[in-house]
């Protein structure tokens, strides 16, 4: 319903009866007259848009529930692991020093860099040799590292029209985005939804620590590793498509466990869910605010994520 109402919003008015025709035209349904250029707005530009931000938004949230079960920090999001910022900064080498050359462009990058910042988080907490804090220990420190590498970059290297291009990309944007971004973006969430549906049980341990999850028969360290694996992945794929996205992965999963309790078998359907709604509406709101020139969708989340989070806090107080 998100996504339908959110294709009808922008400068060109368009109807639900017009968008629901245009879908069963397109899905070979009917064959109902429609005008092309409305035709082109809503298949070409606005669905593709909206669901890509829907697949983020579940994405993200789903990210940032597993990171606070696994990892014991109500404070874990996606970016804790330090890939934001190693996307960040592989966009910003092949955007600016022409890494890669036409093979690569700023999503390519993002991917490459992401996968090399969460490389080095599992070296250093490997090293550090001290459970999940290693690993928000090293995520903190490869976040600082690559967000010290892009700053010096774009203070190096970038000229104007290449800096705005990036900053933009940095803020978070869907604008462009098209039928291979949603498939690509559905179905790694869709993998990355059945995996940690399926390992609901064994977070539903991880709570309670990880000796306890050892003695309840489950391999503690084989599991933490191919979660953390799996949202970085997701995470890396995310950022690759739609840059860097703040508070969905943070806020999100609170909310969805003030509603429906600690259970991780409610808690993953119940973000998935939560995510992408919440992205859709901050997403179009974006969009439609500030047209022409849409508002990024990263500033969007935080204004709206940080109010929210503050909301979470204060009724988390109030209940304890």
């Amino acid at each position: 319903m998100s996504v339908g109402v959110a294709v009808t919003l922008g400068p060109a008015d368009v109807s639900l009866v017009n968008v629901r025709d245009i879908l069963l035209n397109h899905l070979g349904l009917a064959e109902i007259p429609v005008r092309v250029s409305e035709d082109a707005i809503v298949w070409q530009e606005r669905l593709p848009r909206a669901l890509v931000a829907a697949a983020c938004g579940a994405g993200l949230g789903l990210c940032g529930a597993i990171l606070q079960s696994l990892l014991r920090n109500p404070l874990a999001d996606p970016f804790v692991l330090g890939v934001s910022s190693g996307a960040s900064t592989g966009a910003v080498a092949v955007g600016m020093l022409g890494l890669g050359g036409s093979s690569l462009g700023l999503s390519g990058g993002a991917f490459l860099g992401a996968l090399v910042a969460f490389g080095l988080v599992l070296l250093l907490a490997r090293f550090a040799s001290s459970g999940t804090s290693g690993v928000i220990l090293a995520g903190v420190a490869s976040t600082q590292l690559f967000s010290a590498l892009t700053s010096l970059i774009m203070f190096a290297f970038a000229d104007s029209d290449e800096a705005r291009g990036v900053m933009f990309w940095l803020l978070g944007s869907l604008e462009g985005m098209r039928w291979n971004d949603v498939g690509l973006s559905t179905a790694v969430v869709g993998v990355g939804a059945i995996v940690c549906i399926a390992s609901a049980r064994s977070l539903d341990a991880f709570a309670f620590g990880e000796d306890v999850a050892a003695s309840l028969g489950i391999p503690v360290a084989r599991t933490r590793v191919l979660l953390l694996i799996l949202t970085a992945l997701l995470t890396a794929t995310l950022v690759s498509i739609a840059g860097a996205v703040g508070f969905v992965g943070l806020v999100l999963p609170h909310a969805a466990r003030l509603l429906f309790g600690q259970r991780h078998a409610r808690v993953i359907p119940a973000t998935i869910v939560l995510g992408a709604v919440f992205m859709v509406w901050v997403d179009a709101a974006s969009r439609v605010a500030f047209a022409p020139t849409p508002l990024p969708v990263g500033v969007g989340t935080a204004l709206v994520g940080v109010p929210v989070f503050v909301l979470l806090l204060l009724r988390r107080k109030g209940r304890a």
